[in-house]
């Protein structure tokens, strides 16, 4: 008996797995060698996604039903699924992880809801996607940042996102605060992002282009050289981008009834032309320099920063927050705006200017219709001031030896004898002899002077000529002197 439970409890979650949900169908279809498992759900009575969808569902199908809203990860236990399509229900409401764990799904479906506006950073969690379908919705805003999350798609529909009705000029769909505040775009013009990621410049292809499908047919397209510019490019041989319908509409302004474009005389796209404030700028050492550049075209030009060929700034805010740029090893503080339609302007400020500062500043700006750059120079002047000198080094070298360090001794030169002057008589002044000095024995006599070594005795006329002689002077000054 308790073995009989335990076998039932074990099998009830495989059952609930394996098991159709309620009001859906399920199906097998053989695909080679393996079994693919579809479901489809369209009765009108479901309000709300189903949970027990089993795991190792590849296509799933909910169609023409109730649901308002896709909450957070709907999906997460599908992970095998390649194929979604949740076509022509009530859906308003999409949260920006609903598609959480989907790394395997290829197609996404959403044609003919409610929807005013899709979650385009959700595409992240869909890395295979190459097919999104928004056909048929009421879309308001497609804007710059979407082109981030487009770049694997290839077949992406947006045809037949309008109103029926207006107010005060604008597409029920659109609340009169969101088109009087917000900053995005309506689905009336294309950014230039997302014309830069379809139709790249001849020199930013790299290798082969990826072909895509866009449907743009049937939307309330302004009347501008953008939408022109598209149409006449996708029509040219070897376009990246193939129109599902080449009848595109637009009107002068909202409210207008639509008009064929090549019925419409359209104003052309310009060549961007860029004016920096100026072309060399030299600036001392430690301070502050900002560097200025305009640019003119039609659309209006992005404006991006190059240094030495290292991308330092992709300047398409126009906020003045401080960021830090991949290749430059400091903080820039970046803005740019546009006053008008067909003007930008952008700077970038530097400070505490250091010798690295110093180069070849690029300001880039670009449009459909094509790019251009100016360069400006910076030199930076001034004296680094060093606080200490390093102290070499030296090498110790072994003492040399005392004999060759020691000086000869040198016998210290005699004073020379002082010369007598006349009427003058050389006194002999005999020194104290020391203790240690031997002394002489008694009775020696000094030839020369005859002396006796105890002390002089009375001088004779003999001996001061003999001192005579020895000073250098011959004369006897004083022939007639009694000694």
């Amino acid at each position: 008996m308790y073995l009989l439970l335990l076998l039932s409890i074990l099998q009830h979650p495989v059952l609930e797995v394996c098991s159709c949900p309620s009001l859906c169908a399920c199906a097998y279809g053989n695909s080679g060698t393996s079994e693919l498992r579809g479901v489809q759900c369209s009765d009108p009575r479901i309000s709300a996604v189903p949970i027990n969808v089993p795991a190792d569902t590849v296509k799933l199908r909910l169609e023409k039903t109730l649901i308002t809203k896709v909450p957070r990860a709907a999906f997460y236990n599908l992970s095998e699924l390649l194929f979604l399509w949740l076509t022509y229900n009530s859906i308003t409401t999409i949260h920006p992880s609903s598609f959480v764990n989907l790394k395997a799904l290829r197609e996404l479906r959403l044609d003919g809801n409610l929807l005013t506006a899709f979650p385009w950073e959700g595409l992240r969690d869909m890395p295979r996607l190459h097919t999104l379908g928004l056909h048929n919705n009421r879309l308001s805003s497609l804007p710059s940042h979407a082109a981030l999350f487009l770049l694997n798609i290839t077949y992406l529909d947006l045809s037949s996102n309008r109103c029926d009705q207006l107010v005060n000029n604008y597409p029920t769909c659109v609340s009169t605060q969101q088109t009087n505040s917000s900053p995005f775009f309506r689905l009336t013009i294309l950014s230039a992002e997302l014309l830069d990621l379809w139709f790249p410049l001849p020199d930013q292809r790299g290798g082969s282009v990826q072909r895509r499908i866009l449907g743009l047919h049937d939307n309330p397209w302004l009347c501008d050289c953008q939408i022109s510019l598209v149409v006449s490019l996708s029509m040219s041989i070897g376009s990246p981008v193939v129109l599902m319908d080449q009848l595109v509409t637009c009107s002068r302004s909202l409210g207008q009834s639509g008009m064929l474009l090549n019925k419409v005389e359209l104003p052309r796209c310009m060549r961007p032309s860029i004016q920096p404030a100026a072309t060399k700028v030299i600036s001392p050492l430690g301070s502050n320099v900002i560097l200025r550049c305009d640019a003119t075209g039609y659309p209006t030009p992005t404006l991006t920063w190059v240094k030495t060929s290292t991308n330092i700034a992709a300047i398409r805010t126009s906020s003045g927050r401080m960021k830090s740029f991949p290749g430059f090893w400091k903080v820039v503080r970046c803005m740019q705006g546009s006053p008008r339609v067909g003007v930008r302007w952008s700077i970038i400020s530097l400070d505490a200017l250091s010798y690295k500062d110093a180069g070849e500043y690029r300001c880039q700006a670009r449009n459909m219709a094509g790019i251009a750059e100016a360069p400006i120079k910076l030199k930076v002047v001034g004296v680094t001031r060093l606080s200490r000198l390093p102290k070499k080094k030296y090498q110790k070298t072994p003492p040399k030896s005392s004999s060759i360090n020691k000086k000869p001794n040198r016998t210290p030169k005699a004073s020379p004898t002082p010369l007598l002057k006349n009427n003058q008589i050389p006194q002999i002044i005999t020194a104290p002899f020391k203790k240690n000095i031997t002394k002489t024995a008694p009775g020696f006599v000094d030839k020369r002077l005859n002396m006796n070594s105890k002390g002089p005795k009375k001088m004779t006329k003999k001996t001061i000529k003999t001192i005579l002689e020895l000073s250098g002077n011959t004369t006897d000054p004083t022939p007639n002197t009694k000694v």
